[in-house]
């Protein structure tokens, strides 16, 4: 679904939002994270216009839970980061990133907001495939949470994969997705909470090793 989303429009950017009124008119759209009041305001426009105004102007305190909770913008210092490579940046494996072919990649030490891939991976405009089992992906992140939208393999079966920080399992700062022994599995192409940070929030290093191969990876965000 996400997959035939962007390509209708012609859209690189996760996550993307298109706001459309009741004549079917693309009215607004929002790139990425943040200006989430914007947003809100957007569709109160619309939905008055379209004789079902809001019951209240003011704009909600959202109060989600796992992935859906607001992110902590204050102490989120990584941004969006594209795995493909059309956008891909700060990556830093060496020998660069190897178009629409498969190939090893290694992973040194990472500064802030360096990633790099481990493992053999084919890599295309959009996504990296990873085509053998035991691959990783590496992401030096300050951030509260850590995202990462993935799709399982090609014929639909299950990728299990385990989630280490610095290293170590997750324990309370585990995602919505982990437990906190880090294990995981991906099921369907979606967005999926790796990492929210128990306590303060600080740098560190994230690492996602794939036990399965076809796990395919398409964006980090972080909030």
């Amino acid at each position: 679904m996400w997959r035939a989303f962007s390509c209708a429009f012609n859209n690189n950017y996760w996550p993307a939002a298109y706001f459309v009124d009741a004549r079917g008119n693309i009215r607004h759209h929002q790139f990425g994270e943040g200006d989430y009041a914007n947003s809100e305001r957007v569709m109160q426009t619309l939905l008055a216009e379209a004789g079902r105004p809001s019951t209240s102007p003011d704009v909600v305190v959202p109060d989600g839970q796992g992935a859906q909770a607001a992110p902590d913008l204050r102490n989120a210092r990584s941004g969006e980061t594209y795995v493909g490579y059309t956008q891909a940046s700060n990556f830093v494996s060496p020998g660069g990133l190897r178009h629409d072919a498969s190939r090893a990649y290694a992973v040194g030490d990472l500064q802030l907001n360096e990633w790099g891939l481990k493992g053999e991976w084919t890599v295309g405009a959009e996504r990296a495939t990873l085509d053998r089992a035991d691959g990783s992906i590496a992401y030096r992140f300050h951030a509260r949470d850590l995202h990462l939208v993935l799709g399982p393999a090609a014929d639909g079966r299950a990728v299990r994969f385990l989630v280490t920080v610095d290293g170590k399992p997750p324990g309370d700062s585990h995602g919505a997705d982990t437990d906190a022994a880090g294990n995981g599995a991906v099921t369907q192409t979606r967005l999926y909470q790796l990492v929210r940070q128990a306590g303060k929030v600080g740098e560190h290093t994230f690492e996602i090793r794939f036990l399965d191969p076809g796990a395919h990876a398409y964006a980090f965000t972080f909030g």
